[in-house]
């Protein structure tokens, strides 16, 4: 197969595998947060953070086989803008509760009825990409172009404090997710977490390796979910004028695999807005997360797994905003 065949068959089986467990496990960082905003409980949030645990040992592990070079992928930027990061990040946090899930969460929804996905993804799919290289893009590149600031990440440390805080951070992700081992006893929230976070490895591994060609370099990418959406809706209309990529096969994957669970478990359904209220609180979520997750360079996935795991300074304050945009929405919607 040409790399570009093996870049589409990669995204195709990540994504079918990740509707599979994302429909199995319900793994989803916005249930996290309620879960603990509502009752203290923390056993989702210790599954996502055991999926960022799993991705970062071994993201790091194709880092020093040399199998992966991370230097290209898009969170390895040597400059980040220092108010759009933040303020995309926790815009992005909130509008994913007022849509009561994530990029991710809204896709595998979406496979099996639900027509509020399909409304948030619309919504999600055009202000990203209206931010991103639309309307909002000229106004978008002038402020990242003037609060621009050197950022980069564990890699560019001594070896030696690069080993010691990564120890630490390795330490502290182990003793949350494994704290009196009550997520061993959730096969749930343990297999999701495990899943998720070998499929982040897995998609590097594919796009930095399996399919890469030095003749015509592919984007190096794996898990996330704002500017795939926004590729997935442009191909869907005008397929003859592109090529299928990764990112897309990605969320036709996460359909066709949530939507097989779904098929099995007998949990298709249609289902729609209650009220006019809760449409608009969902439009407006779906556009928060598009637009915050276009100027924080990605959602909850993108930046939250696949972005840590390359251990980039940016993607740490990324998802610590997102954890404070989801939280004040949560308290103040709750």
């Amino acid at each position: 197969m040409s790399p570009n065949e093996i870049l589409v068959w990669s995204g195709l089986v990540v994504g079918l595998t990740f509707g599979v467990v994302g429909q199995t496990t319900g793994f989803c960082l916005n249930r996290a947060v309620k879960d603990y905003v509502e009752s203290r409980n923390l056993l989702r949030a210790r599954s996502f953070a055991f999926a960022t645990l799993v991705a970062i040992i071994g993201t790091q592990l194709l880092a020093l086989t040399e199998f992966v070079d991370f230097s290209r992928a898009i969170y390895r930027t040597p400059n980040f803008s220092w108010v759009l990061l933040p303020l995309g990040a926790t815009m992005f946090g909130y509008g994913m509760m007022l849509a009561n899930g994530c990029g991710a969460r809204t896709v595998v929804l979406l496979a099996q009825g639900n027509l509020r996905s399909l409304v948030v993804l619309l919504c999600l799919g055009i202000s990203a990409y209206a931010t991103l290289s639309g309307v909002l893009g000229p106004a978008r590149a002038m402020v990242a172009q003037a609060t621009s600031i050197p950022l980069g990440g564990l890699y560019d440390l001594s070896l030696l404090t690069n080993q010691i805080v990564l120890g630490l951070l390795l330490s502290a992700l182990s003793w949350f997710v494994f704290y009196r081992g009550m997520i061993l006893r959730n096969a749930k929230d343990f297999f999701g977490g495990l899943c998720v976070g070998l499929l982040v490895v897995a998609g590097w591994f594919a796009t930095g390796w399996l399919a890469a060609d030095e003749f015509e370099p592919t984007p190096l990418v794996s898990l996330t979910f704002i500017a795939p959406i926004g590729e997935t809706i442009q191909y869907t209309m005008i397929a003859t004028g592109m090529r299928l990529s990764f990112p897309v096969s990605l969320i036709f994957g996460v359909l066709l695999g949530s939507f097989s669970i779904a098929a099995v478990r007998g949990t298709l359904r249609l289902q729609g807005f209650s009220t006019p209220h809760e449409m608009r609180r969902y439009i407006f979520g779906g556009v928060l997360m598009g637009v915050g997750g276009a100027l924080g360079l990605g959602c909850s996935i993108g930046q939250g797994l696949t972005g840590m795991s390359t251990l980039a300074f940016s993607s740490m304050i990324a998802i610590t905003c997102i954890l404070l945009g989801a939280g004040l929405a949560a308290r103040r919607n709750g």
